[in-house]
């Protein structure tokens, strides 16, 4: 993967826009330290996307879940 320092971003940061967006990730670094990677948006990241249900199956929810706590809930507004 390609590395470049802030100044040669600023100048050539069309030209590297253009390659990122080909799928050519690059870093950009400040006095030799990486500060940033630049990829394309759909591209999917490296971390591990969460998916909905990914507890399916390892608990219940009671039937009555809507209602658990209604009678405290009245004494507190009194009613």
């Amino acid at each position: 993967m390609e590395t470049v320092n802030i100044h040669e971003a600023k100048t050539h940061l069309s030209r590297l826009i253009e390659k990122a967006a080909q799928g050519q990730p690059f870093i950009i670094a400040k006095a030799g330290k990486p500060m940033v990677k630049v990829i394309p948006i759909d591209q999917p990241s490296d971390s591990k996307v969460q998916r909905i249900g990914f507890m399916a199956g390892q608990f219940t929810v009671p039937d009555d879940f809507d209602q658990m706590g209604s009678d405290e809930v009245a004494d507190l507004f009194g009613a």
